[in-house]
């Protein structure tokens, strides 16, 4: 396996609480903005159509893009382009039939195509039912991974340290996703359950060279240092490509995956090599009575 070249950071210079400071700052100030939001929004962070309900039309016509919204009664939630003369107009109301009717009267129909190429609509109840079971599906994946952290090093503090990264590797994202706008959605749900492995693997990988191999605490950290950062360097770089490549193709869904994806790597390099580091070495050193 290749390895970027990881300069071996002198942690002596830095006491724990250092260490410890500026991630934890970063998840007092995400924590912030979502609670935030939940007070003034009722939500900690923005809802897709899966969670919220509403309608969502795909139309084709050469009407320009910021002229689709006076074509309805209603004020889109959002026009995005999907390539060409094609967009996705987004709606809070579920009356896709009317939506589409006043579609096809009042956009400019492009050659011989139809103007509405597909409507899908989900009732506020529904999307209430998936926004359940998709924060059930995250509270059993973490809580599922802390007991994989206890029952692979069976001590307090390693164990905690991993729990404590991953909260703060998801909260992160989340904060970003409402500062950005990106709304909550069964995709983006999935790039979020995939930080959580992400950031167990790198967390395991960093006690597991500390605790269970051989040689000197420092030594060890630039040893797992070596492996942990070129995969998450090498995966943020893959999220960043695809992002920008959705992006630029119009696929909003693959683009909001790969930013949040991109996000979420570079908080698990923080928290791991500074936060889960510093409370290892507090263990190892401090922690630990003969």
């Amino acid at each position: 396996m290749a390895y970027f070249n990881v300069p071996e950071i002198d942690y002596t210079r830095y006491s724990n609480r250092q260490l410890a400071a500026v991630p934890l700052a970063v998840l007092a100030v995400a924590l912030l903005v979502l609670s935030g939001s939940f007070l003034v929004y009722g939500t900690p962070v923005s809802l897709g159509m899966d969670f919220a309900g509403g309608s969502e039309l795909t139309v084709q016509t050469t009407t320009p893009q910021s002229e689709i919204p006076a074509a309805f009664d209603e004020q889109p939630e959002s026009v995005t382009s999907a390539g060409g003369n094609e967009y996705i107009v987004r709606f809070s109301s579920t009356d896709a039939q009317t939506l589409g009717d006043q579609a096809e009267q009042n956009l400019e129909q492009d050659g011989n195509a139809e103007i509405v190429q597909m409507t899908s609509s989900t009732s506020a109840s529904f999307g209430q039912q998936s926004q359940q079971t998709a924060l059930l599906g995250l509270v059993v994946a973490f809580l599922g991974m802390s007991a994989v952290a206890f029952l692979l090093f069976r001590t307090f503090v390693p164990s905690i340290a991993i729990v404590i990264s991953a909260f703060s590797d998801l909260m992160i994202p989340l904060a970003f996703m409402r500062l950005v706008g990106i709304p909550l959605s069964l995709g983006t749900v999935a790039g979020l359950l995939m930080l959580i492995g992400y950031s167990v693997d790198s967390d395991i990988l960093l006690n597991n060279h500390i605790l269970r191999r051989s040689g000197d605490f420092y030594e060890s950290t630039h040893r797992a240092m070596r492996t942990g950062v070129t995969m998450t360097v090498t995966s943020m770089a893959a999220m960043l490509v695809m992002g920008v490549t959705a992006f630029v193709f119009g696929i909003e869904l693959l683009a909001s995956i790969g930013i949040i994806l991109f996000v979420g790597l570079a908080a698990d390099l923080m928290n791991t090599y500074m936060l889960n580091l510093s409370l290892l070495r507090w263990y190892k050193f401090e922690g630990i009575r003969s």
